[in-house]
């Protein structure tokens, strides 16, 4: 089987270990009966650990119950950017070696539940854990909103970044959050409400500056060249400007301009909304991809392709406690 699940943004301010939204770059599991374990990788992390210690193989080995598979990962997400890119390499994996619930295998793999649920849902999501079992909700999302992504040549692991976040916080700085959580809800279900101030936090984003010292100047920088609303994604070190559509291209120049004045390396992306999620291919024979190339096919250094648009999204909600 083959299983291709997108990455994701989360916490996108205020909503701390609780929200995120699916992004168009992707990764593809592929797991087939073999012999022997073989794990094979390419684009995005490619020859990091071609071994049973690759997060596919490990997903996949405990879910089949074996380790007789060809693994065949192929990624367009950058490895520890804040990106989801492991919550997506679980879910992925997890599915593509037949797992029931691959939300509850990818979270728990994790960690915790955003990034995986975003995922495996696709579009805006809020997720919890609730009595022992991973509960998402999906929220609505205004499409004609774009994301650029700062995604600087730093690697970040979400545990170094959770390491400097107090253990106690205020009851001001929790109701301050919440406001904020409240304000972005609004704004992302319909950006004529969206306002700078949504995404501001006082749970996780000042704590990590001294991470990536650079972070706030190329915040500012994008919120100076168009973006209704700035934050870091996920952990960091990856930077997000949520923009209208019309506004996209001309903020990721800003954004590439910010990188060169700060003289940071690194890329900026212009990503939309992926409101699939989890898309399992049961027997290998179906293109998971239509028209659209692959990153690790197309020439390195080449734009990413748009994804184009993608219908409305309306609340749902989903309760993956042993399956759909």
């Amino acid at each position: 089987m083959r299983a291709r699940a997108p990455a994701s943004s989360a916490n996108l301010g205020p909503g701390f270990d609780t929200l995120a939204v699916a992004l168009d770059r992707y990764v593809e599991v592929e797991v087939e009966p073999a012999t022997r374990l073989i794990v094979r990788s390419e684009g995005e992390g490619a020859g990091l650990a071609d071994d049973p210690s690759h997060l596919a193989a490990r997903v996949a080995i405990d879910v089949a119950g074996t380790d007789r598979l060809a693994i065949t990962v192929r990624s367009e997400i950058p490895v520890g950017r804040g990106l989801g890119s492991s919550a997506a390499l679980a879910a992925a994996a997890a599915a593509a070696a037949g797992a029931k619930d691959p939300l509850a295998v990818a979270a728990h793999m994790d960690g915790h539940p955003d990034n995986a649920a975003a995922s495996v849902v696709g579009g805006l999501v809020a997720s919890a854990v609730v009595r022992g079992s991973v509960r998402a909700v999906r929220l609505p999302l205004d499409v004609s909103l774009v994301f650029v992504v700062i995604v600087p040549d730093v690697v970040l692991s979400t545990s170094r970044a959770r390491q400097v976040l107090p253990v106690e916080v205020t009851r001001e700085h929790a109701a301050f959050n919440l406001s904020r959580l409240a304000f972005l809800l609004a704004g992302l279900g319909d950006s004529r409400l969206l306002v700078g101030e949504a995404t501001e936090d006082r749970l996780h984003q000042d704590y990590r500056s001294p991470l990536f010292p650079a972070a706030p100047k190329l915040l500012s920088r994008l919120a100076a060249g168009g973006a209704l609303a700035v934050c870091w994604s996920g952990a960091g070190p990856s930077l997000v400007g949520i923009c209208r559509g019309t506004d996209g291209d001309k903020v990721t120049k800003a954004a590439q301009a910010a990188l060169a004045e700060a003289d940071v390396s690194g890329n900026a992306v212009l990503l939309r909304p992926d409101l699939e999620g989890l898309v399992v291919d049961r027997d290998g024979s179906n293109n998971l991809w239509g028209d659209r190339q692959p990153a690790w096919e197309r020439d390195a250094g080449a734009a990413p392709e748009p994804a184009g648009p993608v219908p409305g999204s309306s609340s749902q909600f989903y309760d993956f406690d042993g399956g759909h």
